[in-house]
């Protein structure tokens, strides 16, 4: 398996022919006319499943060696699972992720993330942005969520979980403005050392 591990943005293939729509939880890139129309009867919003149906996301890694750490991560994608693994080295920063390139989307009709997963044990953060800035940084909002070892499970995580945070900084505002989410992140940041594998089935607004 080849993973993806470059600092760059990796540049994947957009699906084509797919048209702008203008409802709560259509994704919308700068760039590029790409929305996720997959909202089912029950209230919940497909945004991929990492298949040809859904919108490709376009991610790329972005590990701790930014700021001079020893992490190793990276990321690739399969029909239908993303697989993103490596090894935290917390003599350094301590973390690996990956992100999506900038998007607009607004899902105020929905109450939080849902991701299928199948991990190692270790606990992951589930990352949000906005345009939101303190300072000149951008905020980051960060949810942790647990994984049970060699098992697929489903992971809910409310809008109202995610908290603010600007370089692993904790800030007491603003909150989370689901009117305008800008990018998707995955980390590993749980301070341990040691290989990671998390196999990400799908994520959903819910």
């Amino acid at each position: 398996m080849r993973l993806h591990s470059n600092v760059a943005p990796v540049s994947l293939s957009l699906a084509l022919g797919l048209t702008l729509l203008s409802l709560p939880g259509s994704l919308l890139y700068a760039s590029d006319t790409v929305t996720s129309d997959h909202s089912d009867s029950t209230g919940v919003l497909m945004i991929t499943d990492f298949t040809a149906d859904t919108t490709d996301l376009d991610w790329y890694v972005q590990n701790d060696n930014v700021m001079g750490g020893r992490s190793k991560g990276g990321f690739n994608i399969e029909p239908g699972v993303l697989i993103f693994a490596g090894s935290t080295n917390t003599n350094g920063g301590g973390f690996s992720s990956i992100r999506t390139r900038p998007f607009k989307a607004d899902l105020s009709s929905y109450k939080g993330m849902r991701l299928r997963v199948k991990g190692d044990g270790r606990r992951y953060t589930w990352q949000l942005q906005t345009n939101e800035r303190y300072r000149r940084f951008r905020v980051s909002y960060w949810a942790d969520f647990e994984t049970t070892d060699g098992e697929w499970i489903t992971v809910n995580i409310p809008f109202a979980d995610f908290f603010p945070q600007v370089r692993g900084f904790k800030l007491p505002g603003p909150e989370l403005d689901t009117t305008d989410i800008r990018e998707l992140g995955l980390y590993i940041y749980d301070k341990k050392d040691g290989a990671f594998e998390l196999r990400l089935d799908s994520i959903e607004a819910y």
